[in-house]
């Protein structure tokens, strides 16, 4: 795994490219880290996910996780870590963007379907897969591919274990943009730099607020609403892109 910061933006790489990106037990510890460092370095303000070589994943290791599972699972956050997929009851704060290319299986499309905004390249193909393999998804594509893409949609993919590519992923919702082979983590990182230049915390309040509805309904992001704008209102931030707007200049915003 590679980490690095570039400005506001914490880039997250898989990095086993003589292995497909398969990931071992290694990779997704290293993976729930850099979540856990996003979440907690107030200096960043966007995660992007991508991954070194020709595939951004084969899948699961299977040679080194099928030995791990116990009877409670695969045990693969550790202490300041937070599950990527986040299927435990805890969701990381800030946005996540993913750049995808050449295979993305399994693992991968459900982090895409926990991240916020994915980009694939032209050539990218798909499949969640683990039907084939006598499992089921446990990253949770049962809960979010049918909420993304509708339920025959995610039911002709998840129940078939069959490839398909960039343009049925993009008509399904799954990936935002389809570009050119070669050009998505650029893409990507485009979409991370102007995300992180908005009002971080009003990024987050947004981000939180639509998960709410997911989460526990329509009513219950509704009476969130006013409270936040309150919060937001008061801060720093509020006043410096309010001065921006009258003043017709960009705002550079502080995350106070």
């Amino acid at each position: 795994m590679i980490t690095e910061r570039r400005g506001h933006v914490l880039l997250i790489g898989f990095n086993r490219p003589e292995k497909r990106n398969a990931a071992d037990l290694a990779l997704l510890q290293q993976l729930a880290l850099a979540y856990g460092e996003l979440e907690r370095d107030p200096e960043l303000r966007v995660g992007l996910v991508y991954a070194v070589g020709d595939h951004f994943t084969a899948g699961l290791d299977l040679a080194d996780i099928g030995p791990r599972l116990g009877p409670d699972g695969l045990d693969m956050v550790p202490d300041g870590g937070i599950h990527p997929w986040q299927v435990d009851g805890q969701s990381v704060s800030k946005p996540v963007v993913m750049a995808v290319q050449g295979t993305c299986l399994t693992l991968g499309i459900e982090l895409m379907l926990a991240s916020d905004i994915s980009v694939a390249a032209e050539s990218t193909r798909f499949g969640q897969i683990e039907v084939a393999r006598g499992i089921l998804p446990f990253g949770g594509a049962t809960i979010r591919f049918p909420r993304t893409s509708g339920w025959g949609n995610a039911m002709r993919w998840m129940l078939t274990g069959d490839m398909f590519d960039s343009r049925e992923a993009h008509r399904i919702g799954l990936v935002q943009e389809v570009v050119p082979d070669g050009t998505q983590f650029e893409r990507a990182l485009e979409l991370a730099e102007r995300i992180a230049a908005q009002a971080p915390l009003a990024v987050q309040a947004t981000l939180a607020s639509a998960r709410t509805a997911v989460r526990e309904g329509a009513a219950a992001a509704e009476a969130g609403l006013q409270p936040a704008l309150a919060r937001l209102a008061v801060t720093e931030d509020s006043r410096i892109g309010m001065e921006a707007f009258v003043s017709r200049r960009p705002a550079t915003f502080v995350g106070r």
